[in-house]
């Protein structure tokens, strides 16, 4: 498989400012644009296998970009973690998208449980017109309403900061947290832990995660009662968004349940709803059936 481009772009923010990485798989005067948003603790390479199919079966005409959320990957980490929240990271996605405007005639989205998230704010802002409206937007394992038994899982490991001796030493440790992505290969599950750790050193070959611990600061203080308040602006974001929505679902998933799953069917764009069994949150658009949905929808 070929490698993506890496390339910066300036973003404000409270104090002087950051850099956010994306990467680049296609023609960079491709007309469809396609942008993926990875999930709260990942990074943009977590498409690799997703960016590479649509690349080839959209024959030269799409352009895919895959961005490190800020604090993630090779993006600069923020002074304040208290920036690390949906406005600055839908703030930083409106400055790529006014960046990318040029050759995209056709824009989709794709965001993976944090970057759905993103996606509802960007399309559900309707006072914030965009360069490009987003025609197409692939929800992945995420809604108005978030779980909270998930959240608290996820708070039992997010932010710690931790050393491996090998990027296999690190995989079998993210694992451990990461079943419910559903079966992968050894093969697969390494190809991407690669991109989740970076080495300690140049003098040692320890590796430590790819992001900045502080992201946990915000989310550790979320409250049950926050996130139920959160859920009618999430849900007035939903009902406000034009483009063609595919909501994609693991039927096992402890962060979106089938009951609001279902209800994004029938309110809002009303989504198509595929579920993916055997799967949990969330689905990594790597399986041949979960890449194939995700196609189809964006290019058929």
């Amino acid at each position: 498989m070929s490698e993506p481009k890496l390339n910066y772009l300036p973003c404000a923010d409270a104090g002087a400012g950051h850099r956010m990485a994306y990467w680049e798989w296609g023609p960079a005067q491709a007309a469809h644009v396609v942008v993926c948003v990875h999930g709260l603790s990942r990074q943009g390479r977590d498409f690799d296998v997703l960016a590479h199919a649509l690349v080839a079966q959209g024959a030269g005409a799409v352009r895919v970009v895959c961005p490190d959320v800020v604090g993630r990957g090779r993006s600069d980490w923020l002074v304040d973690p208290l920036g690390y929240q949906i406005p600055t990271y839908t703030a930083d996605m409106f400055a790529l998208l006014a960046h990318l405007q040029s050759a995209a005639q056709v824009l989709d989205w794709v965001g993976t449980s944090m970057g759905g998230l993103i996606g509802m704010a960007v399309c559900g802002q309707t006072q914030f017109p965009l360069p490009i409206p987003v025609r197409r937007l692939v929800l992945n394992d995420v809604g108005p309403v978030i779980q909270w038994e998930s959240i608290v899982r996820i708070g039992q490991y997010l932010g710690r900061a931790v050393q491996f001796e090998s990027v296999q030493q690190a995989a079998d440790a993210m694992w451990s947290v990461s079943t419910t992505f559903g079966p992968h290969t050894p093969a697969q599950w390494l190809e991407l832990s690669r991109h989740m750790v970076k080495p300690v050193s140049d003098a040692v070959e320890a590796v430590t995660l790819h992001y900045d611990p502080a992201i946990a600061v915000p989310f550790a203080a979320m409250t049950q009662e926050a996130a139920v308040q959160g859920e009618t602006v999430l849900w007035q974001l939903y009902d406000a968004i034009q483009a063609q929505t595919l909501l994609l679902r693991g039927a096992e998933s402890d962060l979106l349940s089938a009951q609001t799953a279902n209800m994004m069917t029938t309110r809002g764009p009303k989504a198509r709803l595929v579920e993916f069994a055997g799967v949990g949150h969330a689905p990594t658009l790597i399986a041949t059936d979960q890449v194939a949905a995700v196609a189809d929808f964006l290019l058929g």
